[in-house]
Order: structure tokens, then C-alpha cells, then sequence
């Protein structure tokens, strides 16, 4: 199989304060030595290029890291494994709703429409505190960019990714 094992994906707007969460993970997973097959990517907001990758790039999982609403405190830390069947709107069922234009389900539709079978799916997510037009994270979710870089390194660590 071409292409890495494991594609980890920093989601998120970095002007939208919490948003930028997924995006400073990668960043702190990519200065690391990770497992051989990894690839740790900061996507941002350009959802079609995931989608691309994902097509591309032979992944047999991929781990998804953004700010994900789910009603808990804010920098509460996340590991969803969304249930990729099809819904009656043929969306990608029990995903996640965000700020993205591009969220991981729309992605998902993207790449389905292009032919694509999504690799196994895992996103370790982080409650926000808050998404205005703003540089930065807020405390919690600052103090949770550590707790989720060791989530994921637990995953490729054979912890479930």
C-alpha cells in the first residue's frame, strides 16, 4: 500500500480563538518524533484538500483534531469514533457540526462523491470556550493542547489508532 498509515489532521480557524485548537496539536505533534507511517498535517480550514489527502494517501485511519461543541466544560478533551454509515440525507451519520465551511462530514460527503472509502475515522476533539474573531485560545482550551497531543500519541502508540 502507498501512502503513510496514519494521518493526523490539525482542524481549525486560527482567528476564531478556541477554533485554532486542532490546528496548534499538529503543530506541537509535528516538532516530535512519531511512529514511522504517521503524518501529522495542519489542514486548517481547507477541508477539500483533507479530503484529497484522504483519497490520495493510502491512510488506513485518521485522526481528526479540532474544537468539537459536545456541551461539555470548555478544554474537556474528546475521543469520538463517528459512526460513518449513511444517513437518510446521505450525510456521514453522527459526525460532527462545526464553525468549519468545511466540517469533518462535509469532508466525509466530499470524499465519497469523489469514489473515496473513508479510512477508519477516530477525532479527538476539545470543548471550546469560546469562537469570536479573535488570535489565541483560551485557558482551558490552551491547557488541553497538551492532554490531547498525549491522547493522540497514545493512539498511534497502538491505543487504538
Amino acid at each position: 500500500m502507498s501512502g503513510h498509515g496514519v494521518l493526523v489532521a490539525g482542524l481549525g480557524n486560527v482567528f476564531l480563538g478556541d477554533d485554532g485548537f486542532g490546528v496548534e496539536v499538529a503543530r506541537r505533534l509535528a516538532a516530535e518524533p512519531l511512529p514511522e507511517g504517521v503524518k501529522v498535517a495542519d489542514f486548517g480550514i481547507r477541508g477539500m484538500h483533507l479530503a484529497y489527502e484522504l483519497l490520495d494517501g493510502g491512510y488506513e485511519t485518521a485522526i481528526l483534531v479540532d474544537a468539537t461543541s459536545r456541551g461539555g466544560a470548555p478544554g474537556t478533551v474528546y475521543v469520538i469514533e463517528p459512526d460513518l454509515g449513511e444517513d437518510a440525507h446521505g450525510a456521514a451519520a453522527g459526525v460532527l457540526a462545526d464553525a468549519h465551511s468545511m466540517s469533518p462530514d462535509a469532508v466525509l460527503r466530499w470524499l465519497r462523491s469523489l469514489g473515496g472509502t473513508p479510512p477508519r475515522l477516530l477525532v479527538v476533539g476539545c470543548e471550546p470556550a469560546r469562537l469570536e474573531e479573535e488570535m489565541g485560545l483560551s485557558p482551558p482550551v490552551e491547557r488541553a493542547v497538551g492532554e490531547a497531543a498525549q491522547v493522540v500519541r497514545e493512539l498511534l502508540n497502538g491505543g487504538g489508532a
